[in-house]
């Protein structure tokens, strides 16, 4: 498998996600519930973009940085990151609501802007030996980085 298919892979799980958080969280009762969603949102995006800048970014730093795009996608995460632990650190359920339903948002964004310029980007200017070669260095990396 390529690395563009396994990347690409986990963001259907992270929209599956995203949807659910979008139905669930105006239902939900309890700020406790809503920070314990950020958090696992938080943890799973952590650990996928880890795994993304070693073996997408990385390798198509020069690219990246070339179109403009290299801080903006740093920003990116920090932003996602600072906006989940935002929610940590809500005092009502409400605004804890507001906060990961933008983090949900920009996650979407983010993820839209990887689909539509890094990964074709990867897929352009990679040989096919060297997405899979990825791909299979991803499932290694994914347990090393989880464990």
């Amino acid at each position: 498998m390529k690395i563009t298919e396994a990347l690409l892979a986990e963001h259907v799980v992270f929209h599956s996600l995203f949807d659910h958080l979008e139905t669930a969280l105006p239902r939900i009762q309890t700020l406790a519930e809503v920070k314990v969603l950020a958090e696992l949102l938080k943890s799973m995006l952590e650990v996928h973009s880890k795994v993304e800048d070693v073996l997408i970014v990385e390798p198509l730093e020069h690219c990246i940085e070339q179109l403009g795009q290299g801080e903006g996608l740093r920003q990116e995460h920090e932003e996602i990151d600072a906006g989940l632990r935002r929610v940590a650190g809500s005092r009502s359920l409400k605004e804890a609501r507001r906060l990961l339903l933008a983090a949900v948002v920009f996650s979407r964004q983010h993820f839209d802007r990887e689909e539509r310029v890094i990964f074709p980007m990867a897929e352009k200017l990679l040989k096919s030996h060297t997405l899979t070669a990825l791909g299979e260095s991803w499932a290694e990396k994914r347990k090393a980085i989880v464990a």
